[in-house]
């Protein structure tokens, strides 16, 4: 293959790649605390060998993708067990595997023995990394912005962790909206957030905003589609010229 065709071999893979990511932010615009993934693109100059005098030739290259942290909206639910998160942090949990995951999805209920667990039964852990249990009989919850679990009946019973990622972009996703670190990064408890608000009786929606994600789906696919028939432009041109040159012979 000429030179014309690796490039838009690397645009047409980038693009297909940006396609899948951007068809998932969609998807996923209607559930709670997820927050949107983008493709980071970067120009890969390679200098040509002596067939091509010297020539530099750009090329498409994905470096990678980042995690928009950016608020969603709340909606308030009057449930005392939805929490939402004003702010940078992260609720922490223990799935049915045993790895300690993170996310924003506080949609919270309790458990037959009284464990405080996400709707997808994952536990819900305090600010020390341990399970949250609510004793049978302590009546009507409240929690207080610091996440503080408080019960009228018996005071209080336990803060949910709320967390920082500093190397949020280097987290894995593992599905249903929740982060974990990537392997061999440690088990270390991240930083307690301090500027993250906790709010009782609401969820956060997604930050993926549906409109913008399909506008670019349509211009991912128009240059998908460009890199597609330059390929077939080029192959074109060398079936015609073999043609020509059998001709002559």
């Amino acid at each position: 293959m000429d030179n014309s065709t690796y490039v838009a071999l690397s645009l047409a893979q980038s693009m297909r790649r940006d396609l899948d990511v951007t068809s998932n932010n969609i998807a996923n615009a209607n559930t709670v605390g997820f927050k949107g993934e983008h493709i980071v693109f970067e120009s890969y100059m390679h200098r040509g060998g002596a067939e091509n005098a010297g020539s530099e030739i750009s090329f498409v290259a994905e470096t990678g993708s980042f995690t928009d942290d950016s608020q969603g909206p709340l909606t308030q639910t009057g449930n005392a067990l939805d929490l939402a998160l004003l702010g940078k942090g992260w609720f922490s949990y223990r799935t049915d595997q045993g790895e300690t995951a993170y996310g924003r999805d506080g949609r919270f209920t309790l458990d037959t023995e009284g464990t405080l667990v996400t709707l997808t039964g994952a536990k819900v852990l305090d600010t020390g990394g341990g399970e949250i249990s609510i004793p049978p009989g302590a009546g009507d919850l409240e929690i207080a912005r610091d996440g503080t679990i408080s019960s009228s009946i018996i005071g209080p019973i336990a803060r949910i962790g709320v967390f920082d990622l500093p190397d949020l972009q280097a987290y894995e996703r593992l599905g249903n909206g929740m982060l974990a670190r990537p392997q061999g990064a440690g088990v270390s408890m991240p930083p307690p957030a301090t500027r993250t608000e906790v709010v009782q009786g609401s969820i956060e929606g997604s930050n993926v905003q549906p409109v913008a994600e399909m506008t670019r789906m349509m211009e991912i696919q128009r240059a998908y589609e460009r890199a597609i028939n330059l390929m077939n432009d080029g192959d074109g041109l060398r079936r015609d010229t073999l043609a020509r040159l059998g001709r002559l012979g």
